[in-house]
């Protein structure tokens, strides 16, 4: 700490140059931190803890399609290892406008006991289990919304209604939310009662999407799916059954890989502030060569100038990340208050780990910056240093 003027002055040396430089970096980390939020947010979807013991049974060639017989429920029932079945059918809606895409499910009472970590009260149950026309909405579309417990919410649909209409009106009958974090991605769905929904609509009654399967022990999953896809092997509805976790994964990755995208991004980003930087480092310290020489005739051993060319490199890379980071965070929670966006997840806060991340990223590229100047500073001669003034 007793250098810290020292390094604090040669930093600043020449003002405009480091304000500059500053904002170069402050941009790079502005950019490093919703990109490696968008790379963590997708790399993590739907990765909920207790989904490890819940496998989705869907069509073979039709993924999500209500083409799979209801009637298969007993049957996957029969299969060693299962405890719990449920069995359910999507289909999207769109409510007032036809930007206000809203995510519809529909299932049995038996969906709560297959997910303990959907936080709803008893008697919020209970009204979806007696309700034909119940619905419980996440608590961020009902805020979203303005929804309330006892409203009636009409969507408009491409399911056919016995009666002709494509409208589907549901009475909120709870308002849920869940407490692992790897679910909260789903906290945007609309879940109906699978009762009213198979009665009322014009086809494929009797007909459901996929089956959610709880299985006991987890060492078992390979052989449990392996089980219950036989079970409709060389069938008109061959299925393919896998972990939550896994279908979640396969999906998102689907839309793209986010992974590649933003990693590649980052590396031209970070490539070319490390040459950015470097050139203007080099270009700091050769224009010094004299202060160093002087510092060295006053005592300054070779590895201390060392150490205050790498600090000072290392010290601006750390302003200008931090404050990049700190913009790149107020940014991302401010976004994350408005309504639903383009991206099919939704964006988390910058975490502890992204800044980690990004600060660890700023030390490594100061000291390589640094690194080819300090270590002239090191051999530094005084007579030639002095011959160069």
């Amino acid at each position: 700490m007793g250098y810290l003027h020292l390094i604090w002055a040669g930093m600043f040396r020449r003002r405009v140059r480091t304000i500059l430089m500053l904002l170069s970096i402050t941009v790079a980390f502005l950019l490093y931190g919703p990109l490696e939020t968008v790379r963590s947010t997708f790399a993590n979807f739907g990765q909920s803890i207790a989904g490890h013991d819940r496998l989705l049974t869907l069509s073979k060639l039709r993924p999500g399609a209500p083409v799979l017989p209801q009637s298969l429920l007993e049957r996957i029932k029969e299969v060693p290892g299962i405890t719990n079945v449920d069995y359910a059918v999507y289909f999207g809606g769109t409510y007032q406008d036809a930007k206000n895409n809203v995510p519809l499910e529909s299932h049995t009472e038996t969906f709560f006991d297959l997910y303990p970590e959907l936080a709803l009260t008893a008697g919020e149950r209970t009204a979806f289990q007696q309700t034909r026309t119940g619905a419980i909405v996440g608590a961020g579309l009902a805020k979203k919304f303005n929804w309330r417990i006892g409203d009636k919410i009409p969507f408009q649909t491409t399911v056919t209604r016995k009666d002709g209409s494509n409208v589907w009106t549901f009475d909120v009958v709870g308002i849920y939310r869940f407490t692992d974090p790897g679910m909260q991605v789903w906290d945007n769905t609309v879940y109906i009662n699978w009762h009213g929904f198979d009665e009322a609509r014009l086809t494929a009654s009797g007909n459901v999407g996929w089956y959610v399967l709880k299985v006991a022990n987890t060492n078992q999953v390979d052989n449990v799916a392996h089980a219950v896809d036989a079970l409709s092997a060389n069938s008109a509805h061959e299925t393919k059954t896998q972990s939550e976790n896994s279908f979640s994964a396969g999906w998102i990755g689907q839309i793209g890989d986010f992974g590649l995208i933003v990693t590649s991004i980052m590396s031209a980003v970070f490539f070319t502030l490390l040459l950015l930087t470097g050139h203007t480092i080099a270009q700091a310290v050769q224009e010094r060569i004299p202060e160093f020489a002087v510092l060295k005739t006053l005592g300054f051993s070779g590895g201390t100038v060392l150490g205050l060319v790498l600090s000072e490199s290392v010290l601006l890379l750390l302003l200008g990340s931090t404050l990049g980071l700190a913009l790149a965070t107020l940014a991302l929670s401010f976004a994350s208050s408005l309504p639903d966006g383009a991206l099919p997840v939704p964006l988390q806060p910058v975490s502890v780990d992204v800044w980690l991340r990004g600060l660890a990223v700023a030390i490594l590229i100061g000291l390589i910056v640094g690194a080819v100047p300090a270590l002239r500073g090191l051999r530094l001669r005084i007579v030639d240093a002095l011959a160069e003034k």
